[in-house]
């Protein structure tokens, strides 16, 4: 991520798509809820008291959510000088943290609650038939709100110049930026003034133009109420490569459980992709969910190939540690305390910093 933050306008490629299709940062929070949930598999293959157990899972979630609005919702460090602020009237209620936390809450009340047959290999993954009937569930809630619901034009004022503007939708099923209803749905719920004042969509060719449409100016919430269900599918659907993990012992029978699976979301998620419901990050659509998660699978299978099964843990010990303290680096960056710290060492001139050379001998070239 603090590539994509840092880096992102220098090298496209590696930011975030502004609205349809996978770039590199797009693969990031799948990715990590994908492994949230396969350590939850770990953390609850025996669990011996569950109400203890969700209280944990509940104030593990809420700690995280609110640390999530602490870090986004206001700012704890500015790259030149230091300084803390939240603006309550504009406070963005969801975010990164706060997606993590609900996808975690929903796979881990999943594995702590729902009843699971007697492990049998050859009926796997029949063996937990609840947990992906609560992925149905999700889907079919998901994809009715998203494509039943009707949007009608709405207002808003802009933050930058106080402008009144209007937004034509009257529309029902539409995946554009200004007239879906996952931004309906947050407008509604969280109120627009509180929602992320720099959507991505503004790096779209319509929105740098000379006739800019309205919506190109409006808030919208990446991490919305709607897309933070089919989050929620990642962890869940991470949580089964977990059991896969979990109940088989030998590295070809998981590799072969981990890439049936991969591989068969990955052609569901391509084929949906193509009969066109579009790749994108910030409604989470299901084509999205299945292509990420299967990416994330195939992943985790060549990274237990290299360390687990080659024995080559020294080629990933840097990737271990970063795993180890994720939460303490992403506050971190998000801070921007780990750039000003980057940025403290220089040579002769404190302009003469990594930081500042990057940007000037690469983002203008």
């Amino acid at each position: 991520m603090m590539l994509v933050d840092y880096a992102g306008s220098i090298f496209p490629i590696i930011a975030h798509s502004p609205w349809n299709g996978l770039h590199l940062a797009d693969f990031v929070m799948p990715f990590f809820l994908f492994v949230a949930g396969v350590s939850l598999a770990i953390v609850y293959k025996k669990v011996p008291d569950r109400i203890q157990a969700s209280w944990k899972v509940v104030l593990r979630a809420l700690k995280l959510f609110f640390l999530g609005i602490l870090l986004q919702g206001g700012y704890l460090h500015g790259v030149t000088s230091m300084t803390y602020g939240v603006d309550i009237e504009r406070l963005r209620i969801l975010g990164i943290l706060q997606r993590i936390a609900i996808g975690y809450l929903v796979a881990a009340l999943c594995e702590i609650w729902l009843p699971r047959r007697r492990w049998r290999k050859e009926g796997f993954p029949g063996n937990y038939l609840c947990h992906w009937f609560i992925v149905l569930s999700l889907v079919a809630v998901y994809v009715g709100l998203l494509h039943g619901l009707y949007v009608p034009d709405w207002k808003f004022i802009s933050a930058n110049n106080g402008g009144i503007y209007e937004v034509k939708c009257s529309v029902r099923g539409d995946l554009q930026p200004g007239c879906n209803s996952a931004g309906m749905i947050d407008r509604y719920i969280l109120g627009i003034q509180h929602l992320y004042n720099k959507p991505v969509y503004r790096n779209l060719k319509e929105c740098n133009t000379n006739s800019v449409p309205s919506w190109c100016l409006a808030p919208f919430e990446p991490e919305g109420i709607l897309s933070s269900i089919t989050a929620a599918v990642s962890c869940i659907l991470g949580l089964q490569s977990g059991h896969i993990l979990v109940h088989f012992q030998d590295h070809k029978e998981r590799l072969y459980n981990w890439s049936l699976l991969s591989f068969s979301f990955l052609a569901l998620g391509l084929l949906l992709s193509f009969i066109g419901i579009p790749l994108n990050k910030s409604l989470y659509t299901i084509s999205y969910l299945l292509v990420t998660s299967a990416t994330a699978g195939i992943t985790f299978c060549l990274l237990y190939v290299l360390v687990d099964v080659c024995g080559w843990r020294r080629l990933t010990c840097v990737l271990e540690w970063m795993g180890k303290h994720s939460l303490s680096i992403f506050i971190l960056v998000t801070s921007n305390i780990a750039v000003i710290m980057i940025q403290g060492f220089y040579w002769r001139a404190p302009e003469n910093n990594i930081v500042h050379w990057i940007i000037t001998h690469v983002a203008h070239k």
